[in-house]
């Protein structure tokens, strides 16, 4: 029985996120449709983000384990022959008996993008939001979130769990041109969390009638999500890269 790591890059935008529905178009399911037509075998893949409907990814892994003869590395051409161009494996590869693409996981890198004017070619992968901000104010709330906090703010009530504690690790705005570019690393996320986060420091980040700090830690000492009144939309967040 082999363990086989994949390499993943996916435009989310007609995908009702990565987790296999009833239904509903996935990027899992149709991985394992492909890796069914390739084996003749229904094979459970395990992705390491759970990524929301309408959010892409750069590079998300994914992990299966199979009894086959086809060589590891030869997934990746097979699979790419009977998937979609908005998903590709980037590469396939042979993984230690134990590793498991989201248990093994020790962090996730994701990033959002904020553009400052609208474009009809690029306007399905990021939020189009033209009116200005102060990236001194929204760097003062990255700085904030940073180290353990409890996020329960942050995710909605359907989706928290008993422990909703999260170690952030780096989190930071930069202005590259007309795109505003917000990088977070973590050691896990909640369902809504960056989306959350994003609309939060957008808020903060206005030029009139912006949250201050103290309004910010208030908020996320509530615990309560009713309290986000604006949640980024799904289209300008990437899962950029997961480390192990």
């Amino acid at each position: 029985m082999a363990t086989i790591r994949l390499d993943i890059q996916y435009d989310g935008t007609d995908y009702s996120g990565w987790q296999i529905q009833k239904n509903a178009p996935t990027v899992q399911g149709f991985i394992e449709a492909a890796l069914e037509k390739v084996t003749g075998r229904k094979v459970a893949i395990h992705g390491a983000g759970r990524t929301d409907a309408g959010v892409h990814a750069l590079n998300q892994v994914a992990s299966f384990k199979i009894d086959h003869r086809l060589p590891p590395e030869k997934y990746k051409e097979a699979l790419n022959y009977y998937l979609p161009q908005s998903i590709l494996i980037l590469s396939s590869r042979a993984a230690a008996d134990d590793f498991h693409a989201r248990k093994s996981a020790r962090w996730r890198r994701y990033r959002y993008l904020i553009a400052t004017e609208r474009s009809a070619l690029y306007f399905r992968q990021r939020w189009e939001y033209p009116f200005e901000l102060s990236l001194v104010r929204m760097n003062e709330v990255a700085s904030l979130i940073r180290g353990i906090h409890d996020f329960s703010a942050f995710c909605v009530v359907s989706s928290q769990k008993e422990n909703n504690n999260c170690r952030i690790i780096s989190a930071e705005w930069s202005r590259p041109g007309i795109t505003l570019v917000f990088d977070i690393k973590a050691d896990r996320f909640l369902h809504t969390m960056v989306r959350s986060l994003v609309g939060l420091m957008v808020d903060t980040g206005k030029v009139r009638d912006y949250l201050t700090l103290e309004q910010i830690k208030d908020i996320i000492a509530s615990g309560d999500h009713t309290r986000i009144k604006t949640v980024a939309p799904s289209r300008g967040l990437y899962l950029v890269s997961v480390g192990y």
